[in-house]
Parts: structure tokens; C-alpha cells; sequence
């Protein structure tokens, strides 16, 4: 009787445990069928004004500046200027040890005068000659030899001369003036220091001389890049040694020859170098000097804009692709594939327009950018209601027609936010 009430109980137990599971199951999948709501942030459509920003990095140079090399070798017996003196066109900037040319030029002016008084010898011989030959008293055999010793001394007096002449040139090097107004912005030898010169060799680098009243920003611009940069651009430049301060430059220069880094490699970068002549003169500007630089590209009023985080990118939906799947199959029962066009694979540029409490996806076409809005050529309206935020829902989570709950967030939250779904 004991173990008959035991058995019962126990079904009873266990029934009640099975309906709990039933219960649960039932309610697992209907929860499954509701559908989710997504919480968004929203921003209307607005006309504004864009400009276009490219953003480069690079230093600071002069815009003149010249390398003083020597054009002689030899030791550099004087060095009248420092590292940072202002000169001015012709004064003196180091004197080479000229003994040696002066030996040269001494040797070769001794080698002229003896070719000198040969060619005039020889030139008296030949008058002689001439006036010999008119009377009858030689051959013409001995006129023509006396005719062609006087070329010979002429053409080796002229050799003389010549290598005197380059002998003097090479002495007057051994002096080294300087060719423009300007600082001696570097500064590489000392006195005492023996130099190559730049007739046979790459020559000593003595130092530079640079006009510091006209500096400009060299900056590399990244090869996508640089075709939106023009002649005349202004640009906004900010030196890493002046954080508070931004100076105005304009486009000067852009160069017509890539430089590439890491050839071969993952992080192949292809650049190209453009020059910004800076127009504020009131800061200390420096060879070297790290910047960062906002070139101006374009600029347009009143546009249609949504802010840059709503463009979002997706694939064609899945009905599409199903419809596409069909067809390929009923191609190839009936002939040859389809050969696809790469355009259907492209990814579509497409922001969510609200309507009736749902995401809707609108493909569209961008135009300029600057860093909060871009510019919408085609694809929605003034005044349209599009998803804003957050930077998941945008990107990941909202499918076309999704069902979304309209938030306030804060700046500042939404931000945070954004930064931890990436």
C-alpha cells in the first residue's frame, strides 16, 4: 500500500515537471517569433555647407636652401661662421688650403710662357720663311714645314693656356663665398677638417644655407588622395610644437613622381609629395619641424547632408539573391550560365530612412565629405528622418524594414558607445 502511494507520487512529480518543460518550450519559441526592436538614434536631412578635407603629415622646410659642398679637396684652413649666423650674399663662408693649386697655377703659368715664346719663335720663323719663298730662295716643301711648326707651338700654347686657366679657377675655389642671403640652418665640419670636392666625387655636405623668412610644409599625400588636391588649395597647418596655434598655407607645388614604401610587402604605401607654402610669419618655424596638414579640396553650399557614420554599406538581400539563384538554375537546365557582372556583387551605399517606426534601406550616392557630414547626391529628401546612431546598429544589426525604438543618447554616451561595439 506504502509503495502504491510512493509510484504515484512520483508520477505526479515528474508529470509536473514535463508540463514546466512544455510551458517553457512554448514559450522559448514563441519569444523566438516576436520580433526584436532595435534601439537607434536619428537626424533629419539638412542643407549645409561641406568642405572637403585631405589630411596629410611631413615637415617643415625652407623653400630655398642651398648645400654648400666644396668643388676642391683640401684641408679647410678658415670657417668664419656658426651654426644658426645669418649671411649675406658674397661673404665669406671657408677657405680651402690652397698651396697646392697655388703651386699648380705657378707650374702651369711657367708651361704657358715657354709655349709663349715657342709659338712666337716659331711665328717669326715662318714670316721669314714667307718672305724667303717669295724670292725664290726655298721650296715649297720648306715653307709648308715652317707653316706647320707655327700651328703646332700655337695649338700648344693654347693647351698651356688653358691649363693655367683651370689652374687659376682651381685656386680661386679654394675660397667659398656665399651665394644667397639666408642662415646657416646646419653646420656639418670644422676647421681643420679635410673635405672632398665635387669635381670628381660627391663632395663634402660643409653645411646649408636656408632662407628661414619663406618656409613651407612638405607633406606626402596618399596616392587616393592627391588627385582631389590642386594648385592654389588653402590648407590649415598645425606644428606638433605649436598645439595651440594653426597657420594658413596654400598649395604651391604637387609633385608628379610617386615614392613608394615597402615595396613588395602588405604595407606598400604609395605617396606623393606636396609642397604648402606657409603665409603666417609669426611663429618660429624650423627645418625639421613635425606638422599635420588640413588641405581644403572643395568647398559647397548648400547641399543635402546626413551625418558621415549613417552611410553604411550592404550586399543585395537575400530575395535578390535567391532570384538570382533561380535563374542560374534554369540557365543551366536550358543552356549555357549566366556569366555574371562583377556589378552584382558590388556592395551598396545605403543609409536607413525612418518610416512607421521601421528602418527602411535607401540606397544612395555621396558627393564631398568633411569630418561630421557627407554630401547625398541622389536617394532621399530634405527633411527625411535617417539612422543616426549607434555605430553597431547602423553596421551590423539593422536589416531592411527592421523594427526600431526612436532614443535620446548624449554626445558623449553615444561616443563611448560606438567606440566599444568597434
Amino acid at each position: 500500500m506504502a509503495n502504491n502511494r510512493k509510484s504515484k507520487k512520483k508520477i505526479f512529480i515528474f508529470s509536473g515537471i514535463g508540463a514546466v518543460l512544455v510551458v517553457l518550450a512554448i514559450l522559448v519559441f514563441l519569444g523566438s517569433k516576436r520580433e526584436s526592436v532595435i534601439a537607434v538614434q536619428t537626424e533629419k536631412t539638412s542643407l549645409r555647407t561641406l568642405t572637403q578635407i585631405v589630411t596629410a603629415s611631413g615637415k617643415i622646410q625652407p623653400e630655398m636652401q642651398v648645400m654648400i659642398s666644396p668643388e676642391v679637396s683640401g684641408e679647410i684652413i678658415a670657417l668664419p661662421v656658426k651654426e644658426g649666423q645669418k649671411v649675406v650674399k658674397g661673404d665669406l663662408l671657408m677657405k680651402i688650403k690652397p698651396d697646392t693649386y697655388l703651386a699648380r697655377r705657378d707650374q702651369m703659368e711657367a708651361a704657358m710662357n715657354s709655349a709663349k715664346a715657342n709659338m712666337e719663335r716659331s711665328l717669326s720663323e715662318y714670316n721669314r720663311s714667307e718672305d724667303l719663298y717669295a724670292k725664290g730662295l726655298i721650296s715649297d716643301a720648306e715653307l709648308e714645314a715652317s707653316g706647320t711648326l707655327y700651328q703646332v707651338n700655337k695649338a700648344q700654347h693654347e693647351q698651356a693656356q688653358a691649363a693655367l686657366n683651370q689652374a687659376i679657377e682651381d685656386l680661386n675655389k679654394t675660397t667659398v663665398y656665399s651665394p644667397m642671403e639666408g642662415t646657416v640652418s646646419q653646420l656639418n665640419s670644422e676647421q681643420g677638417e679635410r673635405v672632398l670636392g665635387t669635381q670628381q666625387f660627391q663632395g663634402t655636405q660643409v653645411m646649408t644655407i636656408a632662407d628661414l623668412s619663406r618656409m613651407e610644409a612638405r607633406v606626402d599625400v596618399d596616392e587616393n588622395d592627391v588627385v582631389l588636391v590642386s594648385l592654389g588649395d588653402t590648407a590649415r597647418i598645425e606644428a606638433d610644437a605649436y598645439r595651440d596655434k594653426e597657420l594658413t598655407g596654400v598649395v604651391s607645388e604637387i609633385a608628379k613622381t610617386a615614392t613608394t614604401k615597402g615595396l613588395g610587402t602588405q604595407q606598400e604605401v604609395t605617396n606623393f609629395e606636396v609642397k604648402i607654402r606657409v603665409l603666417d610669419k609669426e611663429l618660429e618655424l624650423l627645418p625639421g619641424m613635425s606638422v599635420t596638414v588640413d588641405i581644403e579640396t572643395e568647398t559647397r553650399s548648400n547641399v543635402l547632408s546626413v551625418p558621415i557614420q549613417s552611410v553604411t554599406t550592404r550586399f543585395p538581400d537575400d530575395a535578390n539573391k535567391k532570384e538570382e539563384k533561380e535563374s542560374d538554375e534554369g540557365e543551366d537546365r536550358q543552356g549555357p550560365p549566366r556569366r555574371k557582372n562583377k556589378k552584382e556583387n558590388k556592395p551598396l551605399e545605403v543609409v536607413f530612412v525612418i518610416e512607421d517606426e521601421r528602418a527602411m534601406m535607401v540606397p544612395v550616392k555621396r558627393g564631398i565629405s568633411d569630418d561630421s557630414h557627407v554630401e547625398i547626391l541622389e536617394g532621399v529628401d530634405e527633411g527625411a528622418e535617417i539612422v543616426s546612431g549607434s555605430y553597431r546598429a547602423i553596421n551590423r544589426d539593422l536589416e531592411d524594414g527592421s523594427k526600431v525604438r526612436i532614443e535620446e543618447e548624449s554626445t558623449a554616451s553615444a561616443r563611448r558607445r560606438d567606440k566599444k561595439d568597434r
